[in-house]
């Protein structure tokens, strides 16, 4: 069993001290004395509810004596019921006279006749007993259940300390010696022997033994070393592994509940006490007996089978198993897995006031509005929609409020709007990849029970309309209000935080419509008419004197003033719907125009400006959409006439390689080779045809052409010939299918077709799993990568340049180093001038400059180089790319990260893909490349490097092919090279330490280890960006970069020196430095290498055991954490969501947290009181709603809240002006609903009522 202790923080300004808070948890084992001091009782008796009068048995394992009253205020005889004898202990029952929910939290014990062995810690691997025992796992299980007798002291006997002996053996030598040994079997013989262990002693000898071997012994030495350093450390006593009580957990964690039909159902931990229990009393009793050895033996052993099935069932032998031969679920059931506390409860939990709902589009919101049904909305905001009757005085206490509400009268509604201004809800589609899945809004009430969304906001969503579901929630406190519209509104999510584009272009119809109005024609009605303004076009548009795409003449604002333009109608049109900044365009607006036009004006003109245009280029585009009656007809479909005669020409040649095939000229894989050359040729000419056949006006083009949906390729399959098919294994099928979907299909076409679309459909059912494991575990591994401070002063940085592949250019300079800080003076290799200076941020005009100046590479501030201890710095970090500003400190940049390179992870193509059927070359892309790449594994087919400067030779021999590298000074090593491998070199080649010789993916821990830090680094940013820009996914390399960066925190430790690290050990480089660095002068500093972890042993090699223990493993990471007594800072994400405690990002960092609240003329403790009065009002209101929308509505009866975003203010962004607007709704009150502003950011007016002061006024 373990302890959790809290470490209570000393909080300042004399306020309560608060149980919730600590500063740290530390885990370790709990002695027997301590297991005794937590319990409240001794269960004696296996018993638990009577069955007549199902009250809980005494002494039995629901005992009301020791687990406290099962029904409130209530003994169980029943002489005192009522709250007024509270506390008193009734002199008949002995039950204390308490709520009843003391039973979740008072637990009992059983004392055991026979010490136990705690089974995580003999059978987990490494067995801990094992190491400090040293002794092998299997015959500490001989031991431990009664097979074989292990001698404690062997006296003056030739037995050795810790020899087994069998039966047999064990008289033979009683025989022999008398008692002049000790032996023993069972646990208590292993206690004894824990006993006699002197830790210090024995870490001296480990030391020593570590020094002086090497290979097999010295690993085993250092693995013991471990095992004792923990227990020294720790101050845990070994003998702590063996139990002489266990616990038994509160009675209403396992709880027994009657069914319908007076069956019972009850937890398995109940059946798992009751078996220790029986078999503990029958022990007792066979003891008392003075039963012979060998009964008590068999009896001790069935206790210890007992106790390890309730620990941990099934980890040894076969389970113990329920009705149904279902294993029952043990004490590490409970904590493990997706269904385990961890993960179902403390990780996530369910929450009220919530709802969901069927989504539709709401094509005439605004972009910050969703429809919200008009009974959802009630059931919602019901408590908030009862106080405002009270308030009102349409009800006179909120009992008849409630009735009100619940009969639905006609004040009701008026009251609902009143209400639901102002005050966002948020929605969230599910599977919420990336931050952009929940956004908030603001609701408007509307008839039926769907949910309306916004078009635009679809793509974040990922939503569209053929039966999604979304789920609203309510935002109840004034703080969770403010952040829910200052951060979370739609309108300031425009931006994808994975590249810094914008997310919200528009799609679909807007497309087309846009396109449609933006076409041209010849001879259309009014062309060649001049018009003096466009109020003037748009006159003589709505008399019909002139259409859409007629050419004409103009005089229209732009931005550069009024200008006499040569456009057309529709153009003109469009343009009313842009900034006068942004006008004018005058070509046609296809979907990566209007792209273009959105991410231009983000950053020329903001958000507010950006919204409005958006909005009205989405009224524009449906309108147009709708006007235009593009629809699709069979006849719009063309066939190029050419095709037949493309097909017979094709079908000429293929008989042409076939003869010669027969005649033996070519071998079988050239025939099939050249067989696919010939189709894809000629499908490529059909493709070609059609393009010419169609024009811009066909819908069927405009929509693909436009990039409104569909592609190119698939009008190929429409029109012109769907060509070669794969079968299942991917090898492509040399009968192509030579018709078009129009034509239709023979049945043989048909039946090539269907290998490649089933193979689609399971593709995309795996990958979606693939992926979303991917996600949990980056996520995992960078949770608690925050900004933590402004600057961390590191003078280093990485040299980018474009990364290229081959001839291609996958990413170009400029997206590396837009938003990053350089780290040197960028200068212009001509004429000397400063681009860049140190320290400052390239932003997009300056990396043009710098690429103009036909610089290459650039250095610059990247997290790979951070030396921030936890987290990472804002300068090292750079622009935060949602927003487009320089991060903010608080910004939880790595679960960012995660989510950026884990969503795009469904569209990565999971087949390996076959080089056009060429075999032995298949090479591994898409997302298993980018695991292999993250969990550092060996690749498949990997290339042989070289450790070794020098002159290639190559010979070959009939067995093998070997590439020998002699070095300048003649000595020579050889690589053996596979027969199928592509060798890179020649006879005579220079190469130098770390190239590689053949073809094919690197193993990443040879480049470290021959090529160092900065280059593994380096190699593995740009293979995965490799991957995902080949899929056309745009990643920034900051995010990668901060995987990579997590990978690489630990180093290994060769030489401990006179440090107290261990040799062998995985420690943070910056616990390497801090050791080294208390060493006296002249002391041995520790040496360490550097490690490449893979994402799921860094996710587990974390500080934090909480972190580790919920991600995976959790046995395993709980049994080493408390053995080493380890102490979690809580400095993560997930940690301080698993104890309930606000996470230590954005306005949760304590430096937003240490907040006063200051009103004229009122102490604090005043404003305090006010508040409580609101609240207990406010919670009376709720009667039996429950008291969760109390601390909302506390905070909504306007006293002035202390917390309400600082972060906001602090950034001074567009987010005070809203602030102020927030705050200034928040009702009437001690603030008066005066603006909240913090004193030391100085912004807004001075306000008369309620101020901020921070303990550190906001510096930024």
């Amino acid at each position: 069993m373990k302890t959790i202790e809290s470490f209570q923080d000393r909080i300042g300004d004399g306020l309560a001290q608060d149980v919730n808070h600590f500063d740290a948890i530390r885990i370790s084992l709990a002695s027997p004395e301590k297991i005794r001091e937590w319990s409240k009782g001794e269960v004696k008796k296996p018993e638990t509810i009577n069955y007549r009068t199902l009250k809980p048995e005494r002494d039995g394992l629901f005992c009301e004596r020791i687990f406290g009253p099962t029904k409130d205020w209530e003994c169980h005889c029943g002489k005192y019921k009522r709250v007024r004898y509270k506390g008193i202990v009734c002199d008949r029952c002995g039950v204390e006279v308490t709520q009843a929910k003391v039973r979740r939290e008072r637990m009992g014990h059983i004392e055991l006749a026979a010490p136990v062995c705690h089974i995580w810690y003999f059978k987990g691997i490494p067995s801990r007993l094992g190491l400090l025992l040293d002794m092998s796992p299997r015959a500490l299980e001989r031991v431990l259940y009664f097979a074989a007798y292990v001698v404690i002291d062997p006296g003056e006997t030739a037995l050795m300390e810790k020899q087994l002996l069998t039966e047999t053996e064990y008289r033979e030598a009683r025989e022999k010696y008398g008692n002049a040994f000790r032996a023993g079997m069972g646990a208590e013989a292993v206690k004894e022997l824990l006993e006699r262990i002197d830790l210090d002693e024995l870490a001296e000898e480990l030391r020593a033994e570590i020094r002086n071997s090497s290979g097999q012994r010295r690993l085993r030495a250092v693995r013991r070393l471990e095992v004792v350093e923990a227990f020294r450390k720790s101050g845990n006593d070994p003998t702590w592994m063996i139990l002489e009580a266990i616990p038994v957990i509160p009675p209403d964690l396992r709880p027994m509940v009657q069914l319908d039909g007076g069956r019972f159902a009850t937890s398995d931990l109940n059946d798992l006490y009751r078996r220790v229990i029986n078999r503990n009393n029958r022990l007792k009793r066979l003891l008392d007996l003075g039963a012979p050895d060998i009964i008590v033996r068999n009896e001790k052993r069935m206790l210890q089978e007992a106790v390890d099935a309730l620990i941990d069932n099934g980890r040894r032998g076969r389970p113990v198993t329920g009705p149904g031969n279902r294993p029952l679920k043990s004490l590490s059931d409970m904590l493990k897995g997706k269904q385990g506390r961890f993960r179902q409860n403390l990780l996530g939990k369910r929450v009220d006031y919530s709802g969901r709902s069927v989504i539709v589009v709401g094509p005439r919101l605004k972009m910050h509005q969703c429809g919200l049904p008009k009974e959802m909305a009630l059931e919602l905001f019901k408590p908030f929609v009862m106080k405002r009757l009270v308030q009102l005085g349409y009800a006179h206490n909120i009992k008849s409020a409630k009735r009100m509400v619940e009969r639905v009268r006609d004040e009701v509604w008026d009251v609902l709007e009143e209400v639901i201004k102002e005050h966002p809800v948020l929605l969230n589609r599910a599977p919420t990849l990336h931050r952009l899945g929940i956004q908030a809004f603001e609701p408007v009430l509307v008839e039926g029970r769907a949910i309306q969304i916004h078009p635009l906001v679809c793509t974040a969503y990922n939503a569209d309309f053929d039966g999604d579901q979304m789920a609203v929630h309510v935002p109840l406190s004034a703080e969770a209000q403010a952040e829910a519209r200052v951060l979370m509104m739609s309108i300031h999510n425009l931006l994808n935080p994975k590249d810094g584009k914008p997310v919200v272009t528009p799609t679909q119809d807007m497309v087309l419509g846009s396109f449609y109005l933006t076409l041209e024609r010849e001879g259309a009605r009014g062309e060649g008419r001049i018009f003096s303004s466009a109020d003037e076009v748009l006159l003589a548009y709505q008399l019909k004197q002139v259409e859409v795409h007629a050419r004409i003449k103009a005089r229209v604002e732009t931005a550069q003033g009024r200008r006499l333009l040569e456009t057309t109608v529709g153009r003109v049109i469009f343009n009313e719907a842009l900034p006068v900044e942004l006008r004018f365009v005058n070509q046609v607006v296809d979907k990566k125009k209007l792209g273009d036009i959105v991410a231009e004006s983000f950053r020329r003109l903001g958000y507010a400006k950006t919204v409005e245009m958006l909005d009205a280029v989405k009224e524009l585009g449906f309108r147009f959409a709708t006007q235009a009656g593009a629809s699709i007809a069979i006849g719009d479909v063309k066939i190029p006439e050419r095709k037949a005669e493309y097909i017979a020409e094709a079908e000429a040649q293929v008989e042409q390689v076939e003869s010669q095939y027969r005649r033996g000229l070519i071998s079988a894989e050239e025939r099939y080779q050249k067989i696919i050359d010939i189709w894809n040729r000629t499908k490529d000419k059909v493709t070609q045809e059609l393009t010419q056949v169609l024009d811009y006006f066909n819908p069927v083009y405009m929509m693909a052409i436009s990039g409104a949906r569909g592609n190119l390729t698939q009008i190929a399959q429409l029109g012109g010939m769907r060509g070669l098919m794969t079968d299942p294994s991917g090898r492509i099928i040399e009968q192509p299918v030579r018709a078009n979907f129009r034509e239709g299909l023979t049945v043989l076409e048909y039946f090539t077709s269907t290998h490649g679309a089933r193979k689609g459909l399971a593709d995309t059912a795996l990958r979606t799993a693939d992926s979303g494991y991917l996600t949990r575990r980056l996520v995992d591994v960078s949770q608690d990568v925050i900004v933590r401070e402004e600057d961390c002063g590191t003078t280093e940085g990485i040299m980018v340049s474009e990364i290229r592949d081959g001839e291609e250019v996958i990413e170009s300079l400029q997206d590396r180093i837009v938003g990053r800080i350089a780290v040197r003076d960028v200068v212009h290799p001509e004429t000397g001038e400063v681009i860049v200076p140190a320290g400052e941020e390239i932003d997009e005009d300056r990396a043009q400059a710098i690429v103009d100046a036909g610089i290459e590479q650039v250095e610059i501030r990247s997290v790979l180089a951070c030396r921030s201890r936890y987290g990472v710095c804002a300068r090292c970090y750079g622009r935060d790319l949602a927003t487009g500003k320089m991060v903010n400190i608080g910004e939880a940049v790595g679960t960012i990260a995660a989510q950026s390179i884990g969503e795009p992870g469904t569209q990565l193509t999971m087949r390996t893909f076959h080089t056009g059927g060429v075999a032995g070359e298949d090479i591994t892309q898409g997302l298993p490349r980018v695991e292999e790449l993250f969990e550092a594994r060996k690749p498949k087919g990997q290339a042989v490097m070289t450790e070794v400067g020098g002159t290639v030779k190559v010979v070959e021999t009939k067995q093998r092919r070997e590439v020998r590298v002699i070095s300048d000074d003649g000595t020579w090593e050889a690589y053996t090279v596979p027969f199928g491998a592509r060798l890179l070199v020649r006879d005579g080649d220079r190469v130098e330490p770390g190239d590689v010789l053949t073809e094919g993916p690197i193993n990443p821990h040879d480049i470290l280890k021959v090529r160092g830090v900065q280059a593994v680094q380096l190699y593995l940013l740009q293979e995965v960006q490799k991957v995902y820009r080949m899929q056309g996914v745009d990643i920034n390399d900051k995010h990668i970069e901060i995987i990579i960066r997590q990978m690489m925190r630990k180093v290994k430790v060769e030489d401990a020196g006179d440090t107290d690290l261990l040799p062998g050990g995985l420690v943070d480089v910056f616990e390497l430095e801090e050791a080294n660095a208390q060493l006296p002068e002249g002391a041995r500093p520790a040496t360490a290498r550097p490690v490449l972890l893979g994402i799921t042993k860094a996710a587990l090699a974390t500080e934090s055991f909480l972190s580790a223990a919920s991600f995976q493993e959790t046995t395993r990471v709980l049994t080493e954490a408390a053995i080493k007594g380890k102490t979690d800072p809580l400095l993560g994400l997930k940690e301080n969501v698993i104890i309930g405690k606000l996470i230590p990002a954005g306005t949760g960092m304590s430096r937003y947290r240490r907040m006063q609240i200051l009103v004229e003329g009122k102490t604090e403790r005043e404003v305090m009181a006010q508040a409580r009065r609101s609240e207990t009002l406010a919670a009376r209101a709720l009667g039996e709603d429950g008291a969760v929308a109390a601390a909302g509505d506390g905070a909504l009866d306007g006293t002035a809240n202390g917390h309400v975003l600082p972060q906001a203010l602090a950034a001074g962004s567009d987010g005070a002006a809203l602030l102020e607007e927030a705050a200034g709704t928040a009702g009437p009150g001690a603030g008066d609903g005066s603006p909240v502003e913090e004193a030391g950011a100085g912004e807004g007016p001075e306000a008369g009522g309620a101020g901020v002061a921070g303990d550190e006024p906001a510096a930024e």
